[in-house]
């Protein structure tokens, strides 16, 4: 047995077992709580709503841990199995050419795995989902939705892979520097586009209108010295109950964008509040700070990928018999996961240190009390557990927990 695949299966053991076991105590803790509102949130929410989030998280991890083993199998399949080796094998016999051959056989791989992973989709959507009265889809919706998000797929990234694969085989050793460059320019732009081009593709953006609200917003976002190309409500109900609000785009491109569910579900001034939060994202430079760490760890990850390319036990290894670019690359991205599980709580507690600075921000620059009454109808009507384990938040949660997150803007409104 080649030694890389020793290497191999014994980080799926290390990476998988951990998953597990972290799910488990996940599980654990959640029900172990269900009985009881935690004391910090005894006057705010209900029994009834607590025990929901407590059996809806566990329902969710549940199917997390079904997936996680499916999304296993089919990795081994794929890779020891021998699925990948069949793909390149087929189309580099249909095909002549290296660079569409290697393109339809990176599509087709990514086209079996989407079609496979539907079953999942689905039962998410329409079993808990629907059990816990979030989902608004239909069926049409639903498959509307998937249909288009492989087209743009499509349309959007076999180009992109066709250039990656050119700059493969034709620039030299140092192909992966420019290779990042490329991927880099395409994610800036792609950022640029998606509030104009691409999100109107799935969801209708209708102009926030004038009223007290908006002129609320206006007068938070002329103090933070914030500029946007608009407020916009997006048609979230007609697929989910789920509430939210987020900026999307780059440079003179911004928008802030509200739910329509979130925009029923708090009042004014917490509205103010959760937008003053999204704010201190861009005003403490968090943006930034996250494309600057996402550029290193591509540029990391190209340039362990441009030595690896050179090496056939990394193919052997991984159960292709003929080496090419391509497949190098379609080898990386799968199993790349099974070695960086140990980074996600490192980058779990940066994201969560940003929701802490971003929330200082909210409270010195709208209502921390209504900052707090507003996440607290956020946990109960999307049914976040207020009780998560520890160690499973230290590795999955970008949002600190409610209870210290909450604790954290109440130091705040006590040093004011």
């Amino acid at each position: 047995m080649n030694i890389f695949t020793v290497i191999f299966i014994v980080a799926l053991i290390i990476s998988y077992s951990l998953q597990f076991w972290l799910s488990r105590r996940q599980a654990a803790y959640v029900l172990a709580h269900r009985g009881e509102v935690p004391a910090a949130f005894a006057k705010s929410v209900p029994l009834a709503a607590h025990q929901k989030a407590a059996d809806y998280t566990v329902a969710k991890g549940k199917l997390g841990d079904f997936d996680s083993i499916f999304g296993l199998v089919l990795l081994l399949v794929l890779t020891l199995g021998g699925g990948i080796n069949q793909v390149f094998t087929f189309w580099s016999s249909t095909i002549e050419s290296s660079i569409p051959s290697g393109v339809a056989a990176i599509a087709t791989v990514f086209l079996v795995m989407t079609l496979l992973e539907l079953p999942t989709s689905l039962y998410q959507t329409f079993v808990i989902e629907e059990k816990f009265g979030f989902n608004k889809s239909t069926l049409g919706q639903f498959f509307k939705d998937h249909a288009l998000q492989l087209a743009l797929g499509a349309a959007i990234g076999m180009p992109l892979l066709a250039l990656i694969l050119w700059v493969m085989d034709n620039v030299g050793s140092f192909w992966w520097l420019w290779a990042w460059a490329i991927m880099m320019s395409f994610s800036l732009l792609m950022s640029w586009l998606f509030p104009t081009v691409i999100a109107p593709l799935f969801n209708k953006f209708t102009p926030m209108e004038d009223g007290s609200l908006k002129n609320r917003i206006q007068k938070l976002l002329d103090r933070c010295g914030f500029n946007s190309q608009g407020i916009f409500v997006m048609d979230g109900s007609k697929r989910s109950g789920h509430g939210n609000a987020y900026f999307t785009g780059l440079g003179n491109n911004k928008r802030i964008v509200f739910f329509d569910t979130l925009i029923n579900s708090l009042d004014d001034e917490e509205l103010e509040a959760v937008l003053a939060h999204e704010l201190g994202h861009f005003k403490c430079k968090h943006v930034i700070k996250m494309l600057i760490a996402t550029a290193v760890m591509s540029l990391i990850s190209l340039g362990i990928l441009g030595w690896l390319i050179d090496q056939s036990w990394f193919y052997t290894g991984l159960g292709v018999q003929q080496p090419s670019h391509a497949a190098a690359l379609l080898l990386f991205m799968l199993v790349s996961p099974a070695f960086t599980f140990f980074m996600q709580p490192i980058s779990a507690f940066f994201q969560r240190k940003f929701e802490f600075e971003a929330d200082s921000f909210a409270a010195d620059h709208a209502q921390a009390t209504k900052m707090i009454s507003g996440l607290v109808k956020l946990y109960e009507e999307n049914a976040s557990t207020l009780t998560p384990d520890p160690l499973y938040s230290a590795f999955h949660y970008s949002h600190p927990p409610a209870a210290i997150r909450i604790a954290h803007l109440e130091s705040k409104m006590a040093a004011q």
